[in-house]
């Protein structure tokens, strides 16, 4: 899978992102120099732990016949210790349906064993970048 960004260049920082057929703009904060026309990419990093929290959980309810109607992720963000090498993420993921205090538990379970939330905690993740003139 190839994920694409190009810079929008009437703006000081903006990007174009585009995933398979989907395209949003990514942009930092005004205090880091950007306009703030789109999330920034630590914004990006949270939601993709969020989103795949809520996701995995209604996936399995549907797999296995639990009734969830709804459910509604806030991600919270404590970045005051990243540069010392701790980032602290708070999920919490409200869940509505005629569901019993077990099946709670049980997506609760589910929701700490989403891939991203694997990735971010118990994966090693090896980058590699090239630098190279644009032609």
């Amino acid at each position: 899978m190839t994920i694409e960004l190009n810079r929008i260049t009437s703006t000081p920082m903006a990007q174009t992102l585009t995933i398979r057929s989907h395209t949003l703009v990514v942009d930092g904060t005004a205090a880091e120099g950007g306009d703030d026309t789109g999330p920034n990419p630590h914004d990006l990093y949270d939601a993709a732990l969020g989103s795949c929290k809520a996701l995995t959980v209604l996936w399995y309810a549907r797999r296995k016949g639990i009734p969830v109607s709804d459910v509604r992720t806030v991600i919270e963000r404590d970045a005051s210790a990243e540069r010392a090498g701790t980032y602290h993420l708070a999920a919490r993921m409200q869940i509505s349906g005629e569901l019993s205090d077990a099946q709670l538990q049980e997506l609760q379970a589910v929701a700490h064993k989403c891939p991203v939330h694997k990735l971010m905690t118990a994966v090693a993740t090896e980058i590699t970048t090239t630098v190279e003139r644009m032609a």
